[in-house]
């Protein structure tokens, strides 16, 4: 069975509905200035892009997770999300949480809770246990809200994406506007 087999026809459609592409920036997109990215000349489909900055997640006083060996990943229009190998984070402190979402690229995410001494946050990490096959390398990985958690990149705290449902790290190397805010939904 070849990939796009493997791909259902919700994903399909997904997919085949996006007009923008990285190709070329829109008339909203911000111009980047040195030494920083525009998230209209990310791709789609998005790729990922190994990254060695110091990532470290924190809740309140406590860390949860700290690597060197994350990945980024970068699609046009939404800040890039950060995701962790499984040995680089507090797995005991996760605990399976409730619901789903769909992504177009990846497939199903679960959802965890974190349980911190003292703290309980549920939906505020994710993973793609079973990703589609273009995404097969991030299988298991974590990614997490930085409106929930304290997220550093290189001691930098990422701002979260808005609208609550996209996941992306917005650091002062990326530019926008992001999807996620009101109007942007065909972003």
């Amino acid at each position: 069975m070849s990939g796009d087999e493997r791909v259902p026809a919700w994903a399909r459609r997904g997919r085949a509905g996006w007009t923008h592409t990285g190709a070329a920036r829109p008339p909203c997109a911000i111009a980047p200035g040195p030494g920083q990215e525009s998230v209209w000349d990310y791709p789609r489909p998005p790729v990922i892009v190994r990254d060695t900055r110091e990532v470290i997640i924190r809740i309140g006083a406590h860390e949860l997770a700290r690597s060197r060996r994350a990945v980024r990943i970068l699609e046009t229009a939404s800040a890039p999300t950060f995701y962790l190998p499984p040995d680089d984070l507090r797995r005991d402190w996760l605990e399976p949480g409730e619901g789903h979402s769909h992504c177009e690229w990846k497939g199903e995410a679960w959802y965890w809770t974190v349980v911190a001494p003292g703290q309980r946050l549920p939906r505020a990490v994710w993973s793609y246990p079973h990703p589609f096959p273009e995404f097969a390398s991030i299988g298991g990985w974590f990614s997490c809200y930085p409106s929930m958690l304290e997220c550093l990149v290189d001691g930098v705290r990422a701002q979260p994406q808005a609208g609550g449902f996209y996941g992306g790290w917005v650091t002062p190397e990326v530019v926008g506007p992001f999807k996620g805010a009101p109007g942007t939904a065909g972003w």
